[in-house]
C-alpha cells in the first residue's frame, strides 16, 4: 500500500487494538457419499452456464444450464387491451367498502402468464455395474476456487465452470495403476438432435441441437405445460461435449454415445450457447448464431491443457471472491471435522455452536451469486441458474413481490457491484413492456409499471388471465420495488454515469407512480390494491384480497419517489418535476398502528386470514426501504417489531431471509441470529421419504435454500443479513453518508470476529475486527474513482464516534 495515501493525522489515528484479522476461512462443502437428489449435488457455474455434479461412482450424473434458455418470443401483445376500463368500477367499489365486487372486477385487470425456465441437460459417466466397492469417498465443492472434486480410491473427478473461456470443464484421473472405462450418455427433454463423432481416437466429441418451446404455461395455470414447438419459433441452442483422452482411446457408439476406454486420464469440456440476442429480439430471424459461437469456444480452448484453463478460471473468480473475507468464531475441530450436511443437521437438531458453518452459508451466498449472475440484461432467477425440470415450479420465472429483488441485497455490500449489473441492465429493458402495460391495464398515461412475475422477454403485465386469485395476480407495484436497485447501485459506487443511464427507467418507475395515486378522505394512496399473496378478514368476516390503502403499496412508492427526487437533484432535472414529486410525499397516506401495536398492513384494522402469513411487505420502508428506524421513527419500528413478533419464525427460505435483516435493522442482534439459525435449519431433499425426513422452511444439504422447494432468494437474503448485523449505512446526499458498525452483534459472535471489504453506501469499503463486543481495528477506504469533491463519513458504534473527510482514493487506519 501507497504509505502517501494512508492519512497519518493524529487527529484521526484513534487507539483501538491490535487488528486481529483470522485468515481461517469457511469455504469448503465437503461429504462422503455421493448425491441422490437434486438438493443434495453441488452447483457449479460461470454466470451463464452450469452444472449440479452429484458425484456418482457407477453412475456420475451432471445436468446442465444455460441462464438463456427459456421458452417463449418476445412480449409485444397486450392480453386485455381493455382492462383500464374495470379501474374505476373497481375503485368506486372499494371506497363503497364492497370487497367482494372488488375482488371480482380485479380479475377483468389480468393477463397472460410468464415463460418457463429450460433444463438443457444431463450427461451421464456409466461405468461397468461390476465395479468393486470404492473407499475413502469425498466429494467437496472448494468455493474459494469454484471447484467441485470427487475422489476415492479409484480415482479423483475435478469440475470447474469458466467463465473467461465459456466452458464447463472436467477431468477424469484413475488411480495409480488403474484405468477407466466409462460410456458417455446425454439427454435431454427439449426437441433436439445429437451428433457424436471421434477424430484419430484421440478426440471425441458430441454436438447436441435443439430448441425450446415457443410458448408454455406455467404448472400453477389451467393447462399446465402446454409447450408449443416449432423449429422456426423460439430459442434454439447449440452444446458441444469435447472428449480428450491423454491415452487409451474414445469411440463412438450407437450413434449418439461415446466410450472411453481404458484411459487414466481424460478432459471433458462442455459449452453451450443459444439464439436469445434480447428481450426485444425474435430469436430465429434476429438471434444470435449460436452454432459458429459455440464451435468458437470449443475452438478456442482445444490446445489449452486443463491446468491453464484451471489457472485462467480460479484468477478470474478469486478477483471476485476474495474481495471479502469474514470470521464470526471459532469451531473445534470435532465439530469441523463432521460432513456439512452432518454440521447442518446437528446445528439444526442438537442446537450446536457452529460460527464456520454460519460463515460457509454467508459465503456460499456469494459464491452463488458470482456463479449465476454474469450475463448482462439477464438476471440470476428463482433458482439462480440451476434447474432440472421441463416445468419448474412457479416458473423459475422473476418474481417481482420479492424474490428477484431479494436475490441481489448482498451484491452491493459484497463489493459485488458486477454481478448486479445483470439486475439493473434487465431493470433497463422492462420499460418499453411496462409503458403498454401503465396504458392497458390501468390506464396510466406516464411511466411504466411491472407485476407480479417477469421473465427472459421483460413481461411486465398483470397475470392470471382471468381467472387468478388477485392476492397475486392483481399486483402492480413491482417496478417501484425493483427500480429502487438502480438508486442503490448509485448510492454504492456514486458511479454518475450510470445514473444517468438508468435515469429513464427509474424516472418512469416514479411516473406511474405520481399517475396511478388517487385521492381519498384527505390522502394520496392507491386504489385497487393488494399486499402480495396475502388475505384480509373484514369485520364481517369476508376474506378479500383487493384494498385502497394499502400500507406495502405506500412504502414501496415512498421509497421509488424518494430515490428518484434524490437523482434528478443530481442531475439537474426540472425544479417543477422535484417539487411534484415533494408535494406527493408530503400527501401519502401515513403509516398506521393497529390496536395489537403491530404496523398496519391493510386501511383498516383488519386480521390477517393467517396472522403468521410468510410475507411481510409493509415492513418494506423499514427494509429494504430506508424511511422507517429505531432513530428516526422509534414508534414505527416499534410497530414493526410487534409485527414480526405475532408473525413468528415459522416460515420459509425466502421469508426467513428477509427477516434477518428486518430485525438487524430493528437493532436486536440476537433475534437477528435466532432467525439465522431457523434459516440454517435442516431440511431433508424433497424426494426423500426415509427415517428422521425434515420437511418445509431451512437449507438443504447442499445449503441451497429451501423455500420448499428450492428457491435462491433465502440464501441471498440470508447473506446480506449477516452484513446488516455488522454495518449499516445510509445515504444522506452527494458528500455525506452515515455508517453504524456493529449495529445487531448477536452475543453468539461477540467475543472476536472480524469483516473484511464490506462496501457501505458513499462508495466507501470498510475493514474491521472487535473483541468483546468493541471494535479493535477499523480501516476505511474511499473507493470512488470520480473527480468526487472530498466527502463526509459519519462512523458510529459501540459508543465510538466518528466524522471522517475523506477524498477518492484515501486510506483511513483507525488503530
Amino acid at each position: 500500500m501507497n504509505n502517501s495515501n494512508i492519512l497519518k493525522s493524529t487527529a484521526l489515528l484513534i487507539a483501538l487494538g491490535s487488528s486481529i484479522y483470522s485468515s481461517a476461512q469457511s469455504d469448503v462443502l465437503h461429504y462422503n457419499t455421493p448425491a441422490t437428489f437434486f438438493e443434495e449435488a453441488l452447483p457449479i457455474g460461470n454466470g451463464n452456464i452450469g452444472a449440479m455434479v452429484y458425484g456418482g461412482i457407477e453412475e456420475e450424473k451432471i445436468s446442465l444450464n444455460d441462464i438463456t434458455l427459456w421458452t417463449g418470443e418476445p412480449d409485444k401483445e397486450v392480453y386485455s387491451p381493455e382492462a383500464y376500463k374495470s379501474i374505476e368500477p373497481i375503485r368506486k367499489s372499494l371506497f363503497s367498502e364492497d370487497y367482494k365486487t372488488a375482488d371480482r372486477l380485479q380479475r377483468n385487470v389480468q393477463g397472460h402468464y410468464s415463460q418457463n425456465y429450460q433444463p438443457l441437460g444431463m450427461i451421464t459417466l456409466s461405468a461397468p455395474s461390476n465395479l468393486p466397492h470404492m473407499g475413502d469417498y469425498n466429494r467437496q465443492l472448494d468455493i474459494s476456487r469454484a471447484v467441485a472434486t470427487v475422489s476415492y480410491d479409484g480415482g479423483k473427478r475435478e469440475y470447474f465452470a469458466s467463465a473467461p473461456d465459456s466452458v464447463i470443464v472436467m477431468r477424469l484421473r484413475a488411480a495409480d495403476g488403474k484405468k477407466l472405462n466409462k460410456r458417455l450418455r446425454y439427454h435431454c427433454q427439449l426437441t433436439h438432435h445429437i451428433a457424436a463423432e471421434t477424430q484419430r481416437d484421440t478426440v471425441a466429441r458430441m454436438t447436441i441441437d435443439g430448441y425450446a418451446a415457443w410458448t408454455s404455461r406455467p404448472s400453477y395455470s389451467k393447462g399446465q405445460g402446454s409447450f408449443q414447438y416449432d423449429s422456426n419459433r423460439g430459442i434454439h441452442f447449440r452444446t458441444i461435449v469435447s472428449v480428450e483422452p491423454k491415452d487409451g482411446r474414445v469411440r463412438m457408439v450407437n450413434g449418439d454415445e461415446l466410450q472411453l476406454e481404458n484411459v487414466s486420464e481424460a478432459m471433458i469440456i462442455i459449452t453451450n450457447v443459444t439464439s436469445f440476442n434480447g428481450a426485444d429480439k425474435d430469436p430465429v430471424k434476429e438471434g444470435r448464431n449460436y452454432k459458429s459461437l459455440a464451435e468458437a469456444r470449443i475452438e478456442k480452448v482445444a490446445s489449452k491443457s486443463f491446468d491453464e484453463l484451471l489457472d485462467r478460471h480460479v484468477n478470474d473468480y478469486k478477483q471476485y471472491y476474495d474481495r471479502l473475507s469474514i470470521d464470526l468464531g471459532t469451531t473445534s475441530d470435532e465439530i469441523k471435522n463432521k460432513t456439512t450436511d452432518q454440521q447442518l443437521r446437528d446445528y439444526t437438531e442438537k442446537n450446536e455452536s457452529n460460527p464456520d458453518l454460519e460463515e460457509l452459508y454467508f459465503n456460499y451466498g456469494r459464491y452463488l451469486l458470482i456463479s449465476c449472475s454474469r450475463t448482462p440484461g439477464v438476471p440470476a432467477n428463482l433458482q439462480g441458474l440451476w434447474n432440472e425440470r421441463l416445468l419448474p415450479p412457479w416458473s423459475s420465472n422473476y418474481t417481482s413481490n420479492i424474490n428477484v429483488e431479494e436475490n441481489y441485497w448482498p451484491s452491493l455490500p459484497a463489493g459485488l457491484g458486477d454481478m448486479h449489473l445483470s439486475l439493473t441492465s434487465f431493470i433497463q429493458k422492462l420499460p418499453v413492456t411496462g409503458r403498454r402495460s401503465a396504458q392497458a391495464y390501468y390506464g396510466v398515461q406516464r411511466g411504466w409499471n411491472l407485476g407480479q412475475n417477469t421473465d427472459i422477454w421483460a413481461m411486465t403485465n398483470p397475470v392470471g388471465e382471468h381467472g387468478g386469485d388477485p392476492s397475486w395476480a392483481n399486483w402492480p407495484m413491482g417496478g417501484a420495488w425493483i427500480s429502487t436497485h438502480l438508486w442503490e447501485h448509485y448510492a454504492y459506487t456514486k458511479d454518475i454515469d450510470f445514473l444517468k443511464e438508468a435515469w429513464p427507467a427509474l424516472r418512469g418507475a416514479a411516473d406511474f407512480c405520481l399517475g396511478w395515486l388517487v385521492e381519498h378522505n384527505g390522502y394520496l394512496m392507491t386504489a385497487p390494491g393488494t399486499s402480495p399473496e396475502n388475505i384480509y378478514v373484514t369485520s364481517e368476516g369476508y376474506k378479500g384480497r383487493t384494498v385502497y390503502g394499502g400500507f406495502a403499496d405506500i412504502a414501496m412508492i415512498r421509497e421509488c419517489l424518494d430515490n428518484t427526487r434524490k437523482a434528478a437533484l443530481l442531475l439537474g432535472e426540472p425544479k417543477s418535476y422535484i417539487d411534484s414529486i415533494s408535494k406527493t410525499l408530503n400527501r401519502l397516506l401515513p403509516y398506521r398502528i393497529g390496536k395489537k401495536g403491530n404496523l398496519q398492513e391493510w386501511y383498516h384494522d383488519w386480521e390477517d386470514s393467517d396472522p403468521q402469513h410468510r410475507h411481510q411487505s409493509h415492513l418494506f420502508g423499514l427494509y429494504p426501504g430506508h424511511h422507517i428506524s429505531v432513530a428516526k421513527t422509534p414508534a414505527l419500528a416499534a410497530a414493526c417489531q410487534r409485527t414480526l413478533e405475532i408473525k413468528g419464525d415459522k416460515t420459509t427460505g425466502w421469508s426467513t431471509g428477509w427477516r434477518v435483516n428486518l430485525q438487524a435493522r430493528l437493532l436486536d442482534g440476537n433475534a437477528a441470529y435466532h432467525t439465522y439459525r431457523v434459516l440454517l435449519r435442516y431440511v431433508s431433499p424433497d424426494g426423500y421419504r426415509g427415517p428422521g425426513r425434515r420437511t418445509g422452511g431451512g437449507t438443504y444439504p447442499n445449503l441451497l435454500d429451501a423455500h420448499s422447494p428450492f428457491q435462491i432468494d433465502g440464501n441471498f437474503g440470508g447473506c446480506a443479513g449477516v452484513m446488516e448485523m455488522l454495518v449499516q449505512s445510509s445515504y444522506v446526499d452527494d458528500t455525506h453518508t452515515k455508517a453504524t458498525l456493529l449495529p445487531a452483534l448477536p452475543a453468539a459472535w461477540a467475543e472476536s470476529g472480524s469483516i473484511k471489504g464490506v462496501c457501505i453506501r458513499g462508495g466507501y469499503k470498510l475493514d474491521m475486527a472487535w473483541k468483546k463486543g468493541g471494535i479493535v481495528s477499523l480501516t476505511v477506504h474511499d473507493c470512488r474513482t470520480t473527480d468526487a469533491p472530498a466527502a463526509r463519513l459519519a462512523l458510529s458504534g459501540k459508543g465510538k464516534r466518528w466524522n471522517l473527510k475523506t477524498r477518492p482514493g484515501l486510506v483511513v487506519r483507525l488503530l
